[in-house]
This record gives C-alpha cells, sequence and structure tokens, in this order.
C-alpha cells in the first residue's frame, strides 16, 4: 500500500512538475522577448508552407470578384514562397496590433500587412526586404478641420489605430509639441477609420498615402491635408532568431525587384493611382444610381455577348460618354461607345444613338482588338493595350510596340507602353513612325480613368448588396 501511494504521489509529483514547465513556457513565449518561437527556413521548407500573416486590405491581401487571393504584398509574398517552393498560407487579421503580438508569440513565419519599419518594432522584430515607400498622411473630410501644419492638430480630434507607425510618430512628435493630443482605438483596421472621418463621426486621422489614395475612390471627401514628417518604408517583419529568413528572402528580393514580374505588380496595383479627381469622382458615384442602373443590363449582355467583363466594359462607356446615349464630340464620335463612323458600319452599328446598338457595337470592337493582340499579349496587359487602342487607334499603337522596342523596352507590357505612348506626339520620335503623330497622354490617361472606375464601380455594387 505505501508502495502504491509513493507511485501516485510521485506521478502527481511529475504531473505538476510538467504542469509548472508548461506554465513557464507559455509565460515566456508570451512575455519574454528573447523567446521567438521562429522556424528554421529548412524547417519551413520541409513544412510545405510558410506561414503568413497579414491584414485583409486592397493595399496588401484580400479576395476577388472571383473568390482569388490577390492584392500586392499577395502577390510579392507567392513570389517568395514560389522561389521556397513552398505554398504560401495567409493568416488575417484585424489590426496591427493583433499581427505583432501573433508574429512575437509565434503564430507565423513573417507578417506582411502595410508594416513601417520603425525603432520600436526593430527591438521586438527582425526586418525582411523593404519594398516600398509611403508617406504618412494627415487626413480629414472636406468641410472640417483644415490643418496644415502639425501646430494646426492641436485643437482637431485626431483617432489613430493603437499599435501603428502612425501612433509611434506622433509619440515622436509629441516631445517637440507636447499640445499635440490624440486617441487610439484597437482592434481597428485603417478602412473602418477613413469610414468614420467619412460618416463624421470623428475629424482626422493619419494614414499611409497608399491607404488613402485606394479609399478615396470610394469616400471622396477624404482630403489629404499634409504629409506629417519624410516617407516610411515598408518591410516584412520576422520573428527574432529567424536570421536565415532574413537572409535568404533579402538576397531574394535584391534581384526580383528588377524583374518584368515586380514592375507587372506595382502597374496592376498602383498604376492608376495618380488620376484621383474629387468632382470627377464624386460625380461618377452619383450617376452609378442615375444612369447605371437603367443601362446594365445592355452591358451584361454585350459583356456576355463579347466575352469581356462587364464592369470594365460599363467603366469604359463611362469615360467615352458618361452614360450618355446621345453623346456628341466636335470631332464627329456619338453614342454611349463614341464610335466613329467607319467603325460603327465595321461593326454593324446603323444608328450610334442607339444604346443597345452602340454598347454592342462598342464591345464588338473591344472583342476585335483584343483578338488582335492575344498572340503576343498576356492579361492584364492585353486589356490595357487594347483598351489604349481603342482610344488612340490600332495603327498608333503599334507604332508604339515598335518604338518601345527601339528603347529596349517590352511591347507587350503595359507599364512600358505607357511610357512610350506620349512620346507620339514629340516630333522627334512620330516623323519616323508610319502613322504619324498621336496625342500620346491621352490612351494613358484613358486607361487609367477606367481603371479607377472599374474599381469603385465594383466596390459600390458590392456595399450595395
Amino acid at each position: 500500500m505505501k508502495q502504491l501511494l509513493k507511485l501516485r504521489y510521485g506521478a502527481l509529483a511529475l504531473v505538476a512538475v510538467l504542469l509548472i514547465a508548461g506554465i513557464a513556457v507559455k509565460f515566456k513565449h508570451h512575455f519574454d522577448p528573447s523567446y521567438t518561437g521562429s522556424r528554421s527556413l529548412d524547417a519551413i521548407k520541409r513544412s510545405g508552407e510558410l506561414v503568413v500573416l497579414t491584414q485583409n486590405m486592397p493595399v496588401t491581401y484580400y479576395l476577388d470578384r472571383d473568390g482569388n487571393e490577390a492584392g500586392p504584398e499577395y502577390e510579392i509574398v507567392k513570389a517568395y514562397a514560389d522561389h521556397l517552393g513552398v505554398t504560401p498560407r495567409f493568416i488575417i487579421k484585424h489590426s496591427v496590433e493583433e499581427m505583432l503580438e501573433a508574429l512575437a508569440t509565434g503564430n507565423g513565419d513573417m507578417a506582411s500587412g502595410g508594416l513601417s519599419v520603425t525603432e520600436e518594432r526593430k527591438k521586438r522584430f527582425l526586418y525582411g526586404p523593404r519594398y516600398q515607400e509611403v508617406h504618412q498622411q494627415v487626413v480629414c473630410r472636406r468641410g472640417g478641420p483644415r490643418p496644415r501644419k502639425i501646430k494646426d492638430l492641436y485643437k482637431v480630434q485626431l483617432v489613430v489605430s493603437a499599435g501603428t507607425s502612425y501612433a509611434e510618430r506622433l509619440t515622436a512628435l509629441k516631445t517637440e509639441h507636447p499640445e499635440l493630443n490624440w486617441s487610439t482605438v484597437s482592434g481597428t483596421d485603417s478602412e473602418q477609420i477613413l469610414a468614420d472621418i467619412w460618416k463624421k463621426k470623428i475629424e482626422c486621422t493619419v494614414m499611409d498615402s497608399t491607404i488613402v489614395a485606394v479609399n478615396q475612390r470610394y469616400y471622396p471627401e477624404l482630403k489629404v491635408k499634409f504629409n506629417l514628417g519624410p516617407k516610411d518604408k515598408l518591410a516584412w517583419l520576422l520573428p527574432l532568431g529567424a536570421d536565415d529568413l532574413r537572409e535568404d528572402s533579402m538576397a531574394w528580393f535584391k534581384s526580383f525587384k528588377k524583374t518584368e514580374q515586380f514592375a507587372s505588380i506595382q502597374e496592376r496595383y498602383y498604376g492608376h493611382e495618380d488620376s484621383f479627381d474629387y468632382v470627377d469622382t464624386s460625380a461618377f458615384i452619383k450617376r452609378i444610381d442615375e444612369r447605371y442602373t437603367k443601362f446594365r443590363p445592355l452591358f451584361k449582355s454585350a459583356a456576355e455577348t463579347y466575352d469581356l467583363p462587364e464592369l470594365l466594359l460599363a467603366s469604359q462607356a463611362y469615360q467615352e460618354s458618361h452614360w450618355n446615349p446621345k453623346a456628341k464630340s466636335q470631332t464627329g464620335v456619338r453614342g454611349m461607345m463614341m464610335l466613329t463612323l467607319p467603325t460603327a458600319k465595321a461593326m454593324d452599328v446603323s444608328n450610334r444613338l442607339n444604346p443597345e446598338q452602340s454598347i454592342m457595337g462598342g464591345a464588338k470592337y473591344m472583342a476585335r482588338l483584343k483578338n488582335l493582340f492575344k498572340k503576343e499579349i498576356e492579361e492584364p496587359d492585353l486589356t490595357w493595350i487594347a483598351l489604349a487602342a481603342y482610344n488612340v487607334g490600332l495603327g498608333h499603337m503599334r507604332d508604339a510596340q515598335k518604338l518601345a522596342v527601339l528603347q529596349n523596352k517590352n511591347p507587350a507590357k503595359w507599364h512600358d507602353i505607357k511610357d512610350v505612348l506620349p512620346l507620339l506626339s514629340k516630333k522627334e520620335y512620330y516623323k519616323h513612325l508610319y502613322y504619324g503623330y498621336a496625342r500620346g497622354n491621352e490612351p494613358v490617361r484613358y486607361v487609367q480613368r477606367i481603371r479607377v472606375y472599374e474599381q469603385i464601380l465594383t466596390q459600390q455594387l458590392l456595399a450595395s448588396k
């Protein structure tokens, strides 16, 4: 009996020791900055997956209209995972605080979610590649406060997300501006704060320029007041101890940023961000209800007939005519899709002012242009170059492609073609081209605006569901 009791007490003591050890490990895991929980590069490769912490935002990671993973940071991380021969697994966190906590407690191999390099974060994490530069911007609502410098913020209701680089910079500025005050909110993402400004729930915030540029499409009343300090560098964050992952990712990115793939990612997500116009964007949003809904069945039918994205076709029509079926220009183009007489005849359009005929004719012409380029150009560049050809003419687009080759640029990539097109209006270039002079800046703006309209239209329709 005594022997049995000794065994029982021994077992209980062992359990107690294990429990205490577990508690100690758990405590260390959460609070000891020297504990990393990081996996080695070899362990990541053996597991077959790279665990990535991120935020669900247009400038980082999201699911597109077809349910596919997308976003600029997603694509860069995916390229790195392909380099490693593993699959990236993205874990969504709803705030910067949540991301940093998860990374610090070993719940991810890296964080890629619009995270700036800061002095405080350097104490807790390693930094991987610095892949982008942004400005921190003071953002308010039109008609609200009008701060032009830091001192003007003293009496403004300023709200930022907790644990962000914005809060860190404000804290640093407070040493020189003791009257500067702000409040922080936890568990709230950047887009919610911008929405609250739009709803007049708060007055101003601080936000990265990329996030502001995207959200101005949906909330055109957002107004950038001034940049708060120098540019920040966005980078991947890695756990302390992940030195091999850091070295490998840094070496990889040094080569990757020089590739066509990286240039295409930058063009796809940021190539149209400099074309924001408050008046135009506000009018477009208003006309979605006033005009678009009336013609939506026609866009849907034409898009299905010619295998085109419906919202892209609708956005192109808005750029052409502001969805006005009786639109007319001084050059003689008319109708919803602003067709010339020769093009209308070639597309079997007998009445350019008939919205159904015009939309069908424009869609048919757009599909024909894409078909002409599809053997040499892949999407999404195929669509953008075809749109530019719709605007400037097929001949001038062929001239631009020839000029691109002469300048050692890629004639199948929009980010190169849009650099070349403006040269068609310069005599030293166009005098050597078959089709001669063209207003080359116009097709560039044309494509940029259509991309913006499609982005806004997509978001507005999703919000209305």
